[in-house]
């Protein structure tokens, strides 16, 4: 096997199916070896991680084989689709904590709402623990997040005399308009950076969508959402920020690099790409949790990450759930956190990322992290950039409850195509 360190990129890789045995209730009961297909999505695990994992597990489990295979992202929907509607399912396999929805619908994941007890389900990530449980049944197991932090440029903030990073949002803007001069814009933050402003609106009190008698219905057009706009578009007009573009156009890393931006909102990996652009910034770049509308707690943000699901079609039900029990448990997190800069699944492993700024105020803004809307028709919404228009057309004047009333009714639309 080969694996790559690309934090959450998509590269080619391949992997098969699984092994085809005729189905069993485990290794015991048939005396034979479990070979466990399992597929890890390129990025998530360092090679040597990943091995030290397979050898102590398959130590502690005599007679369990595990065959572990590198899946990219670069089309794996249609790829986990099809296995889980076939009878050569993988046991266990690694998905996108938003994916889960979908592939449930299927019929084809296991519901593990039995052992969540089992699994420390009450410490779980709600941003992760959510988007997993569909109608009431956990389908989908916390495995790592990653959310998006303020990184920040630590010379201009000294120079604009600034000892210490914002708690309120509020103080974030006071600051940001103090950083926004001498040629320098005290944010950048495009047009349709949409998850943050998500972020906004759950702190508000609002939603993207929100069901209603069995039905999803678009909440774009309610006060609260409303009140999160607002304040995004207070805080994008602090820089010189493009307002028909998001994050990658162009990419912010580059654009904060040539240091003349004091804030950009991003995950902590981006330091990473601002250094090969300029390594002249090692050392000058800070973090902090977005700020909340009080300074006892962080504002609210999007929660990407992976889940696990064991397919209905896997052949080794119980081997597959004690894999994934292991990867979900406290000592593999503690590694996995570690070695990956990523946020462990349970609230109280945050501590495991303090040695490193970056990661530590991500992991502070992941205990108030959340998902966009639980359901399978969600991809559809943001494959239409409606929520990305709908930003756009109020930054650049249109009337904001007009826009806000239009983009529900799409998003409405959109969600209850097919039901």
């Amino acid at each position: 096997m080969k694996y790559r360190i690309l934090a959450l990129a998509a590269v080619l890789a391949v992997g098969a199916c699984g092994t085809g045995a005729e189905p069993e209730t485990g290794a015991a009961a048939s005396g034979a070896p479990a070979k466990l297909t399992v597929w890890i999505m390129d990025g998530s695990v360092t090679q040597e991680l990943l091995k030290k994992f397979e050898t102590e597990h398959e130590d502690a489990h005599k007679g369990v084989d595990l065959d572990i295979q590198i899946q990219a992202w670069d089309g794996i929907g249609e790829r986990v689709t099809a296995a889980l509607a076939s009878t050569d399912a993988p046991d266990v396999i690694e998905v996108g904590n938003t994916q889960v929805a979908q592939y449930s619908s299927s019929g084809g994941v296991t519901d593990l709402t039995a052992k969540i007890a089992d699994l420390k389900g009450e410490d779980w990530l709600p941003g992760l623990a959510q988007p997993g449980n569909i109608d009431g049944k956990q389908y989908g197991i916390p495995w790592y997040a990653a959310n998006r932090v303020v990184v920040y440029n630590k010379d201009l903030f000294a120079e604009a005399g600034i000892k210490e990073p914002p708690k309120t949002r509020d103080e974030w803007l006071d600051i940001t308009t103090k950083l926004n001069k001498g040629g320098n814009q005290g944010i950048y933050l495009t047009g349709q950076t949409w998850y943050a402003l998500a972020g906004f609106i759950w702190d508000e009190g609002g939603d993207l969508a929100v069901q209603e008698g069995g039905r999803w219905k678009g909440a774009l057009d309610t006060p609260q959402a409303r009140a999160g706009m607002d304040f995004y578009q207070r805080l994008q007009a602090l820089g010189k920020g493009p307002k028909d573009a998001d994050e990658a156009n162009p990419p912010q890393h580059e654009v904060f690099a040539q240091g003349k931006v004091a804030q950009i909102i991003a995950v902590p990996g981006v330091a990473a790409r601002v250094l090969e652009v300029d390594d002249q910034l090692k050392d000058k770049m800070g973090f902090f949790p977005i700020p909340g509308k009080t300074a006892d707690k962080p504002g609210t943000v999007f929660t990407g990450g992976s889940d696990l699901i064991i397919p209905v079609a896997s052949q080794h039900q119980d081997e597959a759930y004690e894999l994934v029990k292991a990867l979900a448990g406290e000592k593999f997190q503690k590694e996995l956190a570690t070695t990956m800069s990523f946020v462990p699944n349970r609230t109280s492993l945050a501590g495991v990322l303090s040695g490193d700024e970056g990661t530590a105020a991500m992991a502070v803004g992941a205990a108030n992290g959340r998902a966009t809307p639980n359901t399978p028709n969600w991809a559809a919404v943001e494959a239409t950039s409606v929520i990305k228009q709908y930003m756009t057309a109020v930054l650049t004047g249109a009337d904001p409850a007009a826009e806000a009333k239009k983009v529900s009714e799409s998003i409405t639309t959109t969600l209850n195509s097919g039901s």
